[in-house]
This record gives structure tokens, sequence and C-alpha cells, in this order.
């Protein structure tokens, strides 16, 4: 399927408002209900949304290089937040974790090409208090769920959730 500018809005929209409902997207782009609702269906019926919880395959935009980097930083108070915050909103960006351990964040992106990464690490590399970075370029995605959910079976879950013990 090739998209138009119509439903790159759309999905933009989706995404921002967090909710798949028609009107509040129409509200947001300015595109009519009717029309708002033909093109979602079209876009699941596609395979550019996966299911009806709206979950994107990022090959289908385009977006298939995907990139894990490790951030180092330098120890400050409240580093965590500031450079966490720039990492955040570097164009690309899909997660940004702080974590323990010898990196101190991890960084997903996603990106269209290959010619991207260079500019993604200089973006890293610019921010004030970042040390160094290293960054993997995913060959193949064995599994990749953003709903950690279906990766327990039924028994699992409800021992997590219900706090039984075994």
């Amino acid at each position: 399927m090739t998209l138009d500018e119509r439903d790159v809005e759309i999905l933009k929209a989706l995404f921002q408002l967090g909710d798949p409902s028609t009107k509040p997207i129409a509200e947001r782009t300015g595109i009519p209900k009717s029309t708002v609702h033909y093109r979602l269906q079209n876009l699941r019926d596609s395979g550019v949304l996966r299911n009806e919880l709206n979950e994107i395959d990022p090959d289908v935009l385009g977006l298939g290089v995907r990139i894990i980097t490790h951030v180092t930083a330098e120890y400050e108070e409240g580093y965590h937040e500031t450079v966490g915050q720039q990492l955040r909103d570097i164009e690309g960006v899909a997660s940004v974790y702080f974590t323990m351990g010898d990196t101190d964040f991890i960084v997903i992106s996603y990106l269209p090409n290959n010619t991207y990464v260079e500019h993604l690490v200089q973006e890293f590399e610019g921010i004030d208090g970042v040390m160094r970075t290293s960054s993997t370029l995913v060959i193949t995605t064995i599994k990749e769920d953003t709903n950690p959910v279906r990766g327990y079976d039924l028994d699992s879950l409800k021992k997590f959730v219900l706090f039984e013990e075994d």
C-alpha cells in the first residue's frame, strides 16, 4: 500500500491522541469523519496497522532500519531526566530506557535508511553530558512486541496480577 499525505496525518493523530475513534482524529486533522473511518480500515486491511490495537508496522512506513544505542553520560544530579528528555526528543527515537550497569541509557530508534544513522549518532553525541555512544544495527528482528501480556501464558499472568503464590 502506498500512503498519501492524509494517511500520514491520520496515523500521526491516532498516535498523538491515543484514541482510535474517528471523531477526535477528524477534529485533529480536519479530514471528514467518514474518510477517517474508511482510511483507518484500509490501513488495517493493508497491514500498516497490525490489529485493532493499532500497532504499526514500521517496515510498511519505510522505517525498517532499527538502531539500538547504548549511551553513557556524565553523572550529575538529575542527569537521567535532562539527558533522557533530550534523547527522547530526537526524531526517529521510539524508546529511551534509563538503566543500571555499564550503560546509562538504551535508545531504540527507527530510521528510513542507513544514511540517517550518522545524523542520529551526531544528535546523541551533541547532547551536553553525553560522553559516549555505541550503536548496533539490527539485522533481523526475531521478536518485537509492544504488548508484554502476549509474552506470558494465562496462568502466569493470573499469578502476577492476582499475586498468587505457587
